[in-house]
């Protein structure tokens, strides 16, 4: 439930600043939608934290550039898949963690 809501809050965001032109992040995935991401696949304690650094880091002391979110446990277990049915690509790293990759192509539901 509350979930839901802080991904309300993130869209109406995401619109907001869109529409008045703004749109200046250090990295990509722009910081909203890395929240988005954190917070549709990770618990909301783990999500806050990696948002909140992400959010420090996004400044002129940091370069930026490509930082994908990662998840903190792979318990996605589809049976049938197709790639008009993925939302997001899960690319494994050292770490036995993984990072999230958007699907720009998925034509599912959207928050």
């Amino acid at each position: 439930m509350f979930k839901k809501f802080l991904l309300k809050l993130l869209w109406l965001y995401q619109k907001f600043f869109t529409l008045l032109g703004y749109g200046s992040c250090r990295y990509y995935p722009t910081c909203s939608e890395y929240a988005k991401i954190n917070f549709e696949n990770n618990s909301i304690s783990s999500a806050f934290y990696h948002t909140f650094t992400r959010i420090l880091r996004c400044n002129q002391l940091f370069e930026g550039g490509i930082e994908y979110p990662l998840l903190d446990k792979l318990s996605l277990k589809p049976t049938e898949i197709g790639v008009d049915s993925i939302k997001y690509w899960l690319v494994p790293n050292k770490k036995n963690r993984f990072y999230i990759i958007k699907n720009f192509s998925f034509k599912g539901k959207m928050c």
